[in-house]
Parts: C-alpha cells; sequence; structure tokens
C-alpha cells in the first residue's frame, strides 16, 4: 500500500499499467550508452537491467524535471511522457 502512494506521488497522478512491450520498443534508442539488453559496455554508463522499476521511474522524473542535472539525460529524459517513463521503467526491471 505504501509502495502504490509513492508511486502517485511520484507520478503526480494514476497511471495505466505500464507495457514492458511498449518500453522495449522506446529503449531501443536508450541501447546506444545502456546496452541491447540493458547492460552497458562503456564503464561511463550504468546498467539498468534488473534495477528495481521505482529506482528508474525516479531517476527518469529527476532527469525530467531537472533535479538530477545531466547535459546527456536530461534532454533524453524531457522528449518522454509518464507512460514512456513507466514503460521504460518496467522493461528495464524486467531484464
Amino acid at each position: 500500500m505504501k509502495v502504490w502512494w509513492l508511486i502517485v506521488l511520484v507520478s503526480g497522478s494514476v497511471m495505466a499499467e505500464p507495457d514492458i512491450e511498449a518500453g522495449k520498443h522506446k529503449a531501443l534508442i536508450c541501447q546506444n550508452c545502456h546496452g541491447e539488453q540493458g547492460i552497458s559496455d562503456i564503464d561511463l554508463y550504468p546498467n539498468l537491467a534488473g534495477q528495481k522499476q521505482l529506482y528508474l521511474k525516479v531517476q527518469l522524473l529527476n532527469f525530467k524535471n531537472g533535479q538530477r542535472p545531466s547535459a546527456v539525460m536530461a534532454p533524453m529524459a524531457s522528449a518522454l511522457s509518464d507512460q514512456d517513463i513507466d514503460n521504460l521503467a518496467a522493461y528495464y526491471a524486467s531484464l
């Protein structure tokens, strides 16, 4: 129950269930840095596969709203809808 409220507070609304297949499709652009299966070949970029879904969602929202500044990730995240973020987080958590 507590996690549900945290998700509502983080996202600002109740979203539809995440769509892992939509997240997989949206993740195509992420593969350049984070690897085809969410495991990066480049030490500079973190692995995303298997991370907790809520952690990934919060990080993407923080990049999007400027709470976590990044010249690389801010423009990427700013183009994502809240549903895109949910889908990406669900996809990478599923790996």
